[in-house]
């Protein structure tokens, strides 16, 4: 692999953000020690200042500490549906790329039906199915991530079986299973690390995507979709209630972006 150029401002302001995002999800109090359901009455609708920076909803609950609390949730959610797409993808593009001929055409045919339909139309089919809340949230993306995914392995995957290192090792009598475990398995799946970045910030937005149409965490628990929609009422009278969980989740989601993008062109990171 070739070293490419540092880090510059963008990766670096990305590593900071997600630095942050991760602080938030492992120990939500050091950054936000207030009680994210704690109801003031007196104090709802206060505008941003030094004690609330991102002002209180119409309870009184401070919004800052809400979506710091509420990371948990939505990169929680993100996180364990790409881990689900991505295993059984991988298992199904490898099943397509090293299987048999009919059983890779039967397989691609599926991923090109399946991939053609919306991801947040297929969670939202799945959800009908499984109900709502963040397990069925989870499964619902996760499920619903799964072709692409194996489309994207099964073709990598049919690349490095034909490559010449590949053919070379065969010829040199290796076994397949090494084969397998020393060339093809690595090569192809690299640019499912990159995948995976970009899948985590997709599937950030399409855990909020549900909960703002109230299918996945319920309030008062905080969660940036459900925030969203909590404070759309007050848009114009409160619109510091929308631009705490909104920016997070765009900062979030942008910074996931960028070091994925950076990540697909193969170089190091150094």
């Amino acid at each position: 692999m070739t070293r490419g150029r540092r880090f510059g401002v963008p990766e670096c302001a990305s590593l900071a953000v997600l630095l942050i995002a991760a602080a938030a999800v492992l120990a939500p109090q050091l950054l936000a020690p207030g009680d994210p359901l704690a109801v003031h009455p007196a104090d709802a609708f206060a505008p941003p200042s030094f004690a609330h920076p991102f002002g209180t909803d119409e309870s009184g609950r401070d919004v800052a500490t809400r979506v710091v609390h509420g990371a948990a949730a939505s990169l929680g959610i993100g996180l364990a549906a790409t881990g689900i797409g991505i295993g059984i993808g991988a298992l199904l593009g490898f099943a397509a790329g090293l299987g048999p001929r009919p059983v890779d055409a039967a397989l691609g045919r599926l991923f090109e039906v399946l991939f053609a339909l919306p991801t947040l139309v297929m969670s939202l089919l799945f959800i009908a199915v499984l109900g709502s809340g963040p397990t069925a949230s989870i499964l619902a993306i996760g499920l619903a991530t799964i072709p692409g995914y194996a489309r994207l392995l099964r073709s990598r995957v049919r690349g490095v079986a034909g490559s010449g290192y590949v053919e070379w090792a065969r010829l040199d009598d290796v076994s397949p299973g090494r084969v397998f475990v020393r060339h093809v398995a690595p090569n192809a799946l690299w640019p499912l690390v990159s995948a995976a970045t970009l899948g985590v910030g997709q599937a950030i937005v399409w855990v909020s995507a549900l909960g703002f149409l109230g299918l996945g965490t319920e309030p008062p628990a905080p969660e940036w979709g459900a925030m969203l929609n909590a404070g759309r009422v007050y848009l114009t009278s409160a619109w510091w209630m929308t631009v705490g969980p909104g920016l997070a989740l765009v900062l979030t989601a942008a910074a996931l972006t960028v070091i994925g993008r950076r990540l697909a062109d193969g170089k190091d990171l150094t």
